[in-house]
């Protein structure tokens, strides 16, 4: 018996000193994040830490709405932003695996509109879907100039405006040869999923993604009514002083850019299918192919020369629709969001089955295209979850 219990013992050792590494570096993370929060004045922060297909870590911090103290918990729901991207991207690829379309495409296809675009590198018909959504395609980052005065939409809330500005519009580099942000490139997307499917991409998404991975608190743009006490508000920092943001804003046409809402426990849900699991894969393929994921995280085009996107690290590339780097050997995937005072961070590190999510509702200053974004609390905090990829890298060796 006591060689059985020594055995035993010994067999257990490794997992246990691997999870001693993990809970003491979820430890360390946790004062860091406090710690950064509490200094910036942000309202109110959560953090999840999904291992495994399971939710490991549920941290929520301070007040989703500041002036009713209401605080954050499991059903708050916070805006996502550009994280949007990566389930446009999905959807673009269930699309092309249904055999509707192909990455080499040219946009013009689906929107033949966009053929009224200016470019001084060639023709429009040129630039491919692929392309779009590497963000090498070559527009600009901004979709809508006019946001200044109180009255004006927060974003064009019809096709109609942007189509109205095409012949405005510039193609500002060779299409295909370097990395550049932009917005209005997803936008087209959007489109081409709307006219293939037949319907709002709100409704595409809800019925290919949210729904079969059991989101049901997640939607897009405007609140509904029974969600209202749970959607979280949103605030920036100016000269030292917390000031609200507009609330429960509408993306308009830009939804394919950045119109998600949903509590942290559905987008554990959506971690854990990006992170896959051999026993869920039957169910998990009936959304996208574990191989069609792999093909999004393959490096299309080096984003390291913009410090506004990604890992704001000189090493970043860009898949399809993903942002794709490496830390000390260890492979990191995901993307990260901000918009109307919401900062938020989907970071996944595949091959040790873990993966964060970070949202912060207060922005503590605008995001310039430098290093220097690397030494924002939220960026500090957010770079800061390598190191529980870290821990489990090592406890595994």
């Amino acid at each position: 018996m006591r060689r059985a219990a020594l055995l035993l013992l010994i067999l257990a050792t490794p997992a246990a000193a691997q999870d001693r590494g993990f809970d003491k570096a979820v430890t360390a993370f946790r004062a860091l994040h406090r710690a950064e929060v509490t200094k910036a004045g942000i309202a109110g922060s959560s953090f999840y830490v999904i291992r495994d297909g399971r939710t490991v870590v549920a941290d929520h911090l301070g007040e989703q709405d500041a002036d009713a103290h209401v605080p954050v918990d499991a059903q708050t729901i916070y805006h996502w932003a550009s994280i949007t991207k990566t389930m446009t991207g999905i959807a673009i690829l269930q699309l092309r695996d249904r055999g509707l379309l192909k990455l080499d495409d040219p946009i013009i296809r689906y929107v033949p509109e966009l053929a009224r675009v200016h470019d001084p590198f060639g023709d429009v018909s040129e630039i491919t879907i692929g392309q779009l959504m590497s963000h090498s395609a070559g527009f600009r980052n901004g979709t809508w100039p006019w946001r200044n005065k109180p009255w004006q939409p927060f974003e064009p809330p019809a096709w109609e405006q942007l189509k109205a500005m095409l012949p405005y519009t510039e193609v500002l580099f060779k299409p295909g040869s370097r990395f550049s942000y932009s917005n209005p490139g997803i936008v087209y997307l959007g489109q081409v999923i709307e006219r293939l499917s037949g319907e709002d991409f709100e409704v595409y998404i809800d019925k290919n993604i949210l729904r079969p991975l059991g989101m049901h608190a997640s939607y897009f743009d405007r609140t509904p009514p029974f969600l209202l006490p749970h959607r979280s508000h949103s605030y920036y920092i100016e000269d030292g002083k917390r000031v609200a943001a507009p609330f429960d804003a509408d993306t308009g046409v830009t939804v394919s850019n950045g119109g998600l809402n949903a509590p942290l426990p559905d987008m554990a849900k959506y971690v854990a299918f990006l992170l896959g699991d051999p026993k869920r894969a039957a169910e998990y393929d009936l959304i996208l192919k574990r191989a069609s994921l792999d093909e999004m995280w393959q490096p299309r085009i080096s984003a390291g020369e913009d410090f506004t996107q990604g890992r704001m690290a000189s090493t970043t590339w860009s898949g399809l629709s993903f942002f794709l780097d490496k830390t000390d050997g260890i492979r990191i995937v995901g993307h990260n969001g901000d918009q109307n005072g919401f900062r938020a961070y989907l970071s996944l590190c595949p091959d040790q089955h873990l993966g964060t999510l970070l949202t912060f509702n207060t922005e503590t200053r605008g995001v310039e295209n430098a290093p220097g974004n690397r030494d924002m609390p939220e960026s500090r905090v957010a770079l800061a979850t390598d190191g529980l990829c870290k821990a489990v890298a090592k406890g595994g060796k």
